[in-house]
């Protein structure tokens, strides 16, 4: 994963004491049927996470218009912003564009300067009516630079349109980040029990409930040892994530495995 930018220095809008939330929505028949396996998710909410934006909600949506419309409507009112990926190439099904322009209710037309960036990469003979698809933007978006193969995503309102394709939708990425507005990071403790979780469970659930603004996550793994649970904690508040993690080590240290 490329380092992402430090949004501190180049975005005037970071707001340290407040959540930034993110919708993604991943757009494909292809992901949908296992034709093609996602590389996507991972990627952005670990990208996200680390410039201080909460990935809130993931939805997967087949190249469908109403169902993207659907989407997109529901999450930009929800979320601070919202990101999508896939179904901005040359095909027939390739209709994001569309189905955004739709969600907004505005018009759609190529867009002179996409257009231009496009005749940059191909001949007259090459840029043909498919390949045209791909600089027809929503009346009132604005272009989202694509480092790697030229045609370039876009974003209108609060919704920022990327490519599908990981190396392109990475630079695209890097491009958007310095935009957002972010806020105060997510920061996380790992404590790994040789302990079932079932046996951690109630303890967890106190030491969760005590402190406020304290998540603990348990996550059984088995590994050449045996088994065992990672337990993640997680706040925006560093001493309350350190203290808290202490006293999960203390609850492990606690109880005997019933094995």
């Amino acid at each position: 994963m490329s380092s992402p930018p430090n949004t501190s220095e180049t975005n005037p809008t970071v707001s340290p004491d407040e959540v930034i939330t993110a919708g993604l929505i991943i757009i494909g028949d292809e992901i949908l049927s296992g034709r093609t396996k996602d590389r996507n998710i991972g990627y952005i909410a670990e990208y996200l996470t680390a410039i201080g934006i909460d990935l809130t909600e993931v939805r997967i949506v087949p190249d469908v218009e109403t169902r993207i419309v659907e989407a997109i409507n529901a999450l930009r009112h929800a979320y601070t912003y919202v990101f999508t990926t896939g179904g901005i190439g040359p095909t027939h099904d390739d209709i994001t564009a569309d189905s955004v322009a739709k969600a907004f209710g505005v018009g759609i037309d190529h867009h002179p300067e996409a257009v231009a960036i496009l005749k940059q990469r191909y001949t007259d003979d090459q840029l043909n009516a498919a390949r045209l698809r791909m600089a027809r933007i929503p009346d009132g978006g604005h272009l989202v630079h694509n480092p790697v193969s030229g045609a370039p995503g876009f974003c209108i309102g609060n919704v920022y349109v990327m490519a599908g394709i990981p190396s392109i939708m990475q630079g695209m990425l890097d491009g958007i980040a310095p935009m957002l507005k972010t806020g105060r990071k997510m920061l996380s403790e790992t404590v790994e029990a040789r302990i079932p979780e079932s046996l951690l469970a109630e303890g967890l659930g106190k030491i969760e409930a005590a402190r406020d603004g304290v998540m603990i996550g348990s996550y059984p793994f088995m590994d050449a040892d045996g088994y065992g649970t990672r337990l993640i904690v997680r706040s925006r508040d560093g001493a309350a994530a350190a203290a808290a993690a202490e006293e999960v080590r203390q609850l492990a240290a606690s109880l005997k495995p019933d094995m």
